[in-house]
């Protein structure tokens, strides 16, 4: 995830500042999803249980923060500009957008499920919830890569036009 966010940092960060923005966000989100699944560096060696309950409650406000900003401000100023920049631009915005619901939808059961309350059940579960969500978060970014790809694109073309 870190080496993916990087690579998008470094192909269109500087660029639009909504872009920069949202990978900020998405290294966040990143960040703090290696913290909650004790994944390297933030791996522990002695830990044996779950998470507490503030770091997931905090974990799942950021994933609502992210998915928000995707959904109520980037994609649709992605599809937009891409409404307006050519018909194949909104073909695949089109395309890539029932794609990231679904991922969407995958990421709001997590967040229904453990943002509110601790539970002993959390712990049949949980390991495999969060391991569930890191895969599709993996695919989503790799789409939203693709709308950018595009915004970026078309803005880069409208600056040299």
């Amino acid at each position: 995830m870190f080496t993916r966010l990087e690579t998008a940092q470094q192909k269109w960060g500087g660029r639009l500042t909504a872009i920069d923005s949202w990978l900020d966000d998405r290294q966040q989100l990143i960040v703090s999803y290696c913290q909650l699944a004790a994944l390297p560096p933030f791996d522990k060696k002695s830990q044996q249980s779950l998470p507490a309950t503030t770091e997931v409650q905090s974990f799942c406000q950021k994933l609502m923060d992210y998915l928000s900003a995707g959904h109520f401000e980037m994609y649709e100023r992605i599809v937009s500009e891409c409404a307006v920049n050519g018909h194949d631009s909104r073909k695949l915005a089109d395309s890539l957008t029932p794609k990231i619901s679904a991922s969407t939808d995958v990421a709001l059961e997590f967040n229904d499920k453990y943002a509110e309350v601790a539970d002993e059940q959390w712990t049949a579960s949980f390991d495999q919830d969060l391991s569930e969500l890191g895969q599709v978060l993996v695919e989503r970014f790799e789409f939203e890569d693709q709308l950018i790809q595009t915004l970026h694109n078309k803005h880069s073309d409208a600056v040299s036009a």
